[in-house]
């Protein structure tokens, strides 16, 4: 069945639960773009209205993740659900668990890492006997860095290093960005986890602050290693790589750091702020190595056609693997991440010469 298919028999109604939130504005809006139709739900009825009511009139399902039977008639009759409600450290269980009861796709857009773990540890084995595919962290933060690890290894079946450099010219956190790294930093105190040596591991010692040669414009940039993000945690779930090294420009980590940093601003008519982004992968293994890279403005705004176009290939193609499957895992890579275009403008180098770029 194609995607045309599933909307003919009426499968096009998608809950996007924290429809109100920033990220959540941003994945309503690509929902109405593709011609789906959103439920907005959430905890706050007065917002969730406003919202409906701004896009002409949309059905709205207040719920909180507090109250199951509230999810459980959010989700009444509905294709799919996409979770945009952070600390997902306390979302993401409840709202799964409502897509398994009632056999639905679930899709989120988690950054943290530790809320990301859980998903994997607490659903997988429930959700591979329901049939039910559930795919967290399909954001920036997360499905990206897994799509472009996953088409750059394309043949390969093993590397020895990983590496994910994030260049943001600016980063204003959200609301929800601040609580869901609160909440992170209530779970591992003063510890930074790293994937080394096959395993993820825990510490103390201060982030290296090093160098990444990014490809043009932005050039030569100071970093900070070891910003480990939930690509880290979805990446060695189906990729068989050694070590994850991730880097994060920093005059980014200034910006989130900075107890006065302004939200994000719009500057467009979709509502994106005027912060760009670029993200180079390059993966090695005996001596070769593959890149990956990914350009483009907003990393909230892109993870609406992230998360939207997951839901669109899960649509159109009833009978997906069950379970918790990262992005990668669960979709073609390269394919996937040419449809981004023009959200996300990605290069693949296949044949990439190892010494290039002084990396």
């Amino acid at each position: 069945m194609d995607l045309l298919d599933s909307r003919a028999d009426g499968r096009t109604t998608v809950v996007v639960f924290g429809a109100y939130g920033h990220t959540g504005r941003f994945v309503v809006a690509e929902l109405l773009d593709r011609g789906l139709t959103p439920i907005l739900s959430g905890r706050d009825a007065g917002r969730l209205e406003e919202l409906a009511q701004s896009h002409g009139g949309l059905d709205v399902r207040p719920a909180s993740v507090d109250d199951p039977a509230s999810l459980d008639s959010a989700l009444t009759g509905a294709a799919a659900v996409i979770n945009a409600a952070g600390p997902f450290a306390t979302t993401a269980a409840p709202v799964v668990e409502a897509a398994l009861r009632a056999g639905i796709p679930y899709v989120d857009v988690a950054a943290e890492l530790e809320a990301v773990a859980d998903t994997f540890a607490h659903h997988a084995d429930r959700a591979r006997a329901a049939g039910t595919p559930v795919v967290p962290a399909m954001a920036f933060y997360g499905g990206l860095g897994d799509l472009l690890v996953t088409a750059a290894m394309d043949d390969w079946h093993t590397a020895d290093e990983v590496h994910i450099a994030y260049a943001l010219s600016t980063w204003h956190p959200t609301a929800g960005t601040r609580a869901s790294g609160r909440v992170s930093r209530q779970r591992r105190g003063d510890r930074r986890l790293v994937f080394a040596d096959g395993r993820m591991e825990a510490r103390t010692a201060p982030a290296p602050a090093t160098r990444w040669a990014f490809p043009a414009p932005v050039g030569d940039r100071a970093v900070l290693g070891e910003f480990t993000m939930a690509d880290s945690v979805t990446i060695p779930r189906h990729l068989s790589v050694r070590n994850i090294h991730t880097y994060m420009s920093t005059e980014a980590v200034a910006d989130l750091s900075a107890p006065d940093a302004p939200p994000p601003a719009p500057v467009d008519e979709r509502g994106r702020s005027a912060q760009t982004f670029l993200v180079e992968v390059v993966v090695r293994a005996e001596g070769r190595e593959r890149r990956a890279v990914a350009r483009g403005q907003d990393i909230y705004a892109v993870s609406a056609p992230l998360a939207v176009e997951a839901v669109q290939r899960l649509l159109g193609a009833p009978g997906q693997p069950g379970g918790v499957l990262a992005a990668g895992a669960m979709f073609d890579a390269a394919d996937f991440l040419r449809a981004l275009a023009p959200h996300i403008l990605v290069e693949l180098h296949l044949d990439a010469d190892p010494a290039d770029g002084g990396r």
